[in-house]
């Protein structure tokens, strides 16, 4: 098959062209501009475009498939080209389904624990040896690519993203899926660009969990209401597997599972991590998994990258890293830090670096979501406000949305910067959340703090 990537350098499009390439497909691509890590694994397979940009004449009637990527535009000249000649167009999760329509397809959703949850699961089974195809959105250790298909493995695991598939096609990716077996985490408002309401943004997992094969299995956290109510009134005929946080302690800095073979120690930590566990181990079992083999493999599972990963450590503190950039992944993540480390002052730094962050509707939905720190910084960069065509937040605002006094708050990068490294973090765990860099926080150089 002569396959065409337009927009080939995304996080996801790139692995599912390197995926393909490993499948023996003939596979070329274009993009207008592609950083690393993307370029340097595109160049290893000899996938990397010779030049930058957009170029009709790539598309000719000799292609097979054009995947079509986010990044690119209505008016892409390749896409025009595309559809003027006939070539057959998909979504990258258009393209998955078709790979996994005779697979048994796994789907894990929800506004937050996606990545974690499948990473769970892809770690489990290959501690057990059990190959399988997947496409998970971070990059897992032991794992080349996160995007992995074949002829023969009988299962599929696919992150189930809500967000829009292609610029011509707005739905939401998990909706293409037809899940045979699916878990939902939770449901929290998120995309406002593109879900104007809760209620909209609600009516996404209903369609997700109407859309699962009839039969199918659907796995869902029975402690978030939302997602209670919308499993336990969905009229498909599918089974019901609901899931809570599991009974464990905190001894030491380190979280113990209660379970019938005796206390566990686990690497991971908090509330939010024990449900995406009690999650997995659901899914896990439907795969074929028995309990205690779960168990066995979870116990030296260290998360997903970027989530809650440890990055520096001492005797007297901590430093993790976290994505977490929506309101309920910061309330998540803060709380987590304080459960686990009671005893430390916690330290939380927040940049809002998103379309739905820095926008002045979305602000209150963080009410409260740093309030377990013991100190909170908040950092934005007005030249982002800018870039995303949004109205100016005030730093007024940003207080009362977070609803905290003391609140902290950073609009210039350097100022950020020179508080962070002022700070005396003995006896201290910091937790640094975003999506971004803070406007170029050197990391390597925060760690030598310790």
């Amino acid at each position: 098959m002569n396959i065409h990537f337009i927009a080939i350098g995304g996080s996801a499009m790139h692995n599912l062209a390197i995926a393909l390439h490993q499948k023996g497909y003939q596979v070329s691509g274009s993009d207008d501009a592609i950083h690393n890590p993307s370029k340097a694994r595109l160049e290893k397979y000899g996938l990397l475009p010779t030049e930058f940009g957009w170029f009709s004449e790539k598309i000719t009637t000799n292609l097979d498939v054009v995947i079509l990527g986010m990044h690119a535009k209505k008016n892409n000249i390749e896409l025009l080209k595309a559809q003027a000649i006939g070539v057959k167009i998909y979504s990258y999760p258009e393209f998955l389904f078709e790979q996994s329509k005779n697979k048994t397809r796994v789907v894990i959703g929800g506004s937050h624990g996606k990545t974690t949850v499948t990473s769970m699961i892809l770690h489990v089974l290959k501690y057990h040896e059990r190959a399988v195809d997947y496409m998970v959105g971070a990059q897992l250790e032991g794992f080349e690519t996160m995007v992995h298909l074949t002829e023969e493995n009988d299962f599929i695991v696919l992150e189930g993203d809500e967000y829009l598939s292609s610029p011509i096609d707005m739905r939401p990716k998990f909706h293409l899926y037809k899940p045979n077996i699916a878990l939902i985490t939770g449901i929290a408002w998120d995309h406002i660009n593109v879900f104007p309401n809760f209620e909209n943004y609600t009516d996404q997992f209903k369609i997700f969990t109407d859309a699962m094969v009839p039969g199918g299995s659907m796995v869902y956290n029975e402690e978030d209401a939302i997602v209670k109510e919308v499993v336990e009134a969905s009229l498909n005929q599918i089974k019901k597997y609901p899931y809570q946080t599991p009974n464990h302690f905190i001894e030491d800095g380190i979280t113990y599972l209660e379970t019938v073979e005796g206390d566990l120690p686990l690497e991971i930590f908090g509330k939010h991590n024990l449900q995406n566990l009690a999650g997995a181990k659901w899914i896990c079992q439907h795969m074929g998994i028995d309990e205690d083999d779960f168990y066995e493999a979870i116990a030296n599972f260290k998360g997903a990258s970027k989530r809650l990963e440890k990055i520096a450590e001492n005797k007297s503190t901590v430093i993790f890293k976290d994505f977490a950039h929506s309101p309920s992944k910061v309330l998540a993540a803060t709380n987590a830090v304080k459960e686990q480390y009671a005893d430390r002052t916690i330290l939380a730094c927040l940049e809002l670096h998103t379309y739905s962050s820095l926008n002045t509707t979305f602000l209150s939905e963080y009410h409260g979501a740093l309030n377990a720190a013991d100190k909170a910084v908040v950092f934005y960069a007005p030249e982002a406000l800018k870039l995303k065509q949004l109205e100016a937040v005030t730093v007024t605002q940003i207080a009362e949305a977070f609803g905290r006094d003391d609140l902290i708050i950073y609009t210039n990068p350097q100022e950020f910067q020179e508080y962070l490294f002022r700070q005396n973090l003995e006896n201290t765990a910091l937790v640094l959340m975003s999506s971004g860099n803070y406007g170029g926080l050197d990391f390597e150089a925060l760690k030598t703090k310790l």
